[in-house]
């Protein structure tokens, strides 16, 4: 007994590391970065990480639902908002200022890659928040009333591939084109759309071809 505790312990140790590096080369180069990065910069071999994690959702399983958690907080905060607009608005902004900071977490929220079912049920959580968000906006009047949650995909898409054109420019291109984005979704402006939004099916099916 007492000689499998330190093998225990080692791996114990071996799996924090790796998930912290994980999180870092993730962070850094997005979710394609190789996973012998991820194991040099942990200190262990290949084959240790694969004792681990035996596929590359299984270490993001490890590593993201724990950041994705921050969308709760946004919510929280959307939620407590006196103004269903500016709750909105400081809700989207959140979920692109998340993508602008990590690499991997923009990959995860775009759906880049096929996403672990940990990691699928927190980024389903959050468009729940944004369900309730986004009537809440609407029944205050100033979000249009044609805006469904799931024109919030391709935004992030878009916002995803602005994020990685352009890097650390400064100030952050984004930001420009959210606002410009989020100007287009005021209910004063509001003009009829050309195509009528994606359905929730659309949406999935769309979302499982990525």
């Amino acid at each position: 007994m007492s000689r499998s505790r330190p093998a225990r312990a080692d791996a114990a140790r071996n799996r924090e590391k790796l998930v912290a590096a994980g999180a870092q080369v993730f962070g850094d180069r997005g979710l394609d970065a190789p996973l012998e990065e991820v194991a040099r910069r942990a200190g262990v071999s290949i084959g240790t990480l694969y004792n681990h994690f035996r596929a590359r959702q299984d270490l993001l399983d490890a590593i993201f639902p724990v950041r994705l958690a921050e969308l709760d907080r946004l919510a929280a905060q959307a939620l407590d908002d006196p103004d269903p607009w500016t709750g909105f608005a400081g809700f989207v902004e959140g979920i692109v200022a998340l993508q602008a900071q990590d690499r991997g977490l923009n990959d995860v929220l775009a759906r880049r890659f096929p996403l672990a079912s940990e990691l699928s049920e927190a980024c389903d959580r959050g468009f729940a928040h944004l369900a309730r968000i986004v009537e809440r906006a609407k029944g205050s009047g100033r979000l249009r009333s044609d805006f469904e949650v799931t024109d919030i995909v391709p935004l992030m898409w878009a916002m995803s591939q602005i994020i990685r054109e352009s890097g650390g420019a400064e100030p952050p291109v984004w930001r420009r084109f959210l606002a410009l984005f989020l100007d287009g979704l005021r209910a004063d402006a509001a003009r009829p759309l050309p195509v009528p939004a994606l359905s929730p099916d659309q949406m999935a099916e769309l979302m499982g071809g990525r």
